[in-house]
């Protein structure tokens, strides 16, 4: 629930909301996002946030961080690390839940309503402190994957749950499809 007239700040989890809406197979279009909520209620800061890789020449995600900052997005990024697991897999770590945390404590005594785009169990106590200065809490995730990508714990300290599948029509678009190889030949040899 929404009140027109409450101040809102919205707080992106970029990976574990690009992997809750991956699990439903379509992409989020952060322009509609922003004007959903802007929306809903008096949006003063929209965060987004990722780590990324810096050793790497091209980054996937870069055009969208890119994009995000010139439109509306605060946005927190550090550098992620790079690690090499026990089966001699490629990992790549960048929490971003101390950052996120901290900006939203201190940006608690200026809103009504916090959003927060994540189901990671670790924000539960996060949202109890929110709680208990009179700041309301929306969790956006999705329990309609398999497995669910919203710890339950989070999902019951919310004031509110919004199933992110039910904002695909509002927020979504479907998902891109790799090109295969023959169609980039045929476009190649058009041009």
């Amino acid at each position: 629930m929404f009140y027109r007239d409450e101040r809102l700040a919205l707080f992106i989890d970029g990976s574990n909301l690009y992997a809750a809406a991956k699990s439903l197979g379509f992409d989020i279009d952060y322009k509609l996002l922003r004007q959903e909520f802007m929306r809903r209620g008096k949006m003063l800061r929209a965060f987004y946030y990722t780590a990324l890789l810096e050793n790497d020449e091209y980054s996937p995600i870069r055009p969208l961080v890119d994009w995000l900052n010139y439109n509306g997005f605060t946005m927190v990024t550090k550098p992620a690390k790079e690690y090499t697991d026990s089966m001699g897999r490629r990992k790549v770590k960048g929490n971003m839940d101390i950052e996120l945390t901290v900006d939203a404590m201190e940006l608690a005594p200026y809103v009504d309503h916090v959003v927060l785009f994540s189901g990671d169990g670790d924000f539960r106590p996060l949202v109890g402190s929110l709680q208990r200065k009179g700041v309301r809490v929306s969790v956006v995730s999705t329990i309609r994957s398999q497995p669910p990508m919203i710890a339950d714990d989070l999902r019951r300290q919310a004031d509110n749950f919004i199933e992110l599948d039910e904002l695909r029509d509002v927020v979504g678009r479907p998902t891109r499809e790799p090109r295969a190889e023959t169609d980039r030949e045929e476009v190649s040899q058009e041009t």
